[in-house]
């Protein structure tokens, strides 16, 4: 196989920065972008952000607004109830089957995804906080060995990152969900139920803010 069979293709490359950008809330609720925008701000062909949009469309990340216009759907009491209640149920699940998965090493590659979430949160960085929170997650759940349930839990953050990021800015970055430090140390004890229960705290943390910025005037 040559180095050109091996390349990413272009519609993936576009479709992983379209959903990063969702992700990580650099597209905020509600507010609707021109594909052409979005073809700007991606370097990327009509084509393949035309793809990219129908993907995270069909996942629930992106909504059509008519004339050429997409947005990320605003939070709503209604959708933050079935998000958590599937983030609640799969993640502790895929940490508590992670545990007979981890190795020092593992357990060491870890902690060094979490040291940026601890940086990030001292120096109020949100966009930094919101990308190391998700590589430290995704390593330990892809750890699992069910690529189905990480599959669910990755769509799940699809419909729950931007919503966060927007509570992150309102409240400040002592708000910021962390329970890492727990996870690290059932990791460690070799605990599974620990570690499912701090990963459930964790996420628990970051729906209760969302909760409180619905009830404060929506997101």
């Amino acid at each position: 196989m040559d180095a050109d069979s091996r390349k990413i293709p272009t519609h993936e490359i576009t479709y992983a920065r379209l959903r990063d950008m969702i992700l990580f809330g650099h597209l905020e609720p509600g507010a609707a972008v021109t594909i052409q925008g979005l073809i700007a701000d991606l370097g990327a062909g009509m084509t393949p952000v035309r793809e990219a949009i129908r993907r995270l469309t069909a996942e629930g990340a992106l909504e059509p607004q008519g004339n050429r216009r997409v947005a990320v759907p605003g939070m709503t009491v209604a959708v933050l109830e079935q998000v958590a209640f599937a983030r609640l149920t799969i993640e502790p699940k895929l940490a508590e089957m992670a545990a007979a998965h981890l190795t020092p090493a593992l357990i060491a590659q870890l902690q060094a995804l979490d040291n940026p979430v601890d940086l990030a949160i001292r120096a109020g960085d949100i966009p930094g906080y919101l990308q190391a929170n998700h590589a430290f997650h995704f390593c330990l759940y892809e750890a699992s060995g069910a690529p189905v349930l990480v599959d669910m839990a990755r769509s799940m953050w699809l419909r729950f990152g931007p919503s966060l990021r927007v509570v992150c800015a309102r409240f400040g970055s002592d708000a910021l969900p962390d329970r890492h430090s727990e996870a690290l140390a059932a990791m460690r004890a070799g605990d599974a139920i620990g570690l499912r229960d701090a990963i459930e705290r964790d996420i628990a943390q970051g729906v209760e803010q969302v909760e409180l910025a619905l009830a404060q005037g929506g997101i």
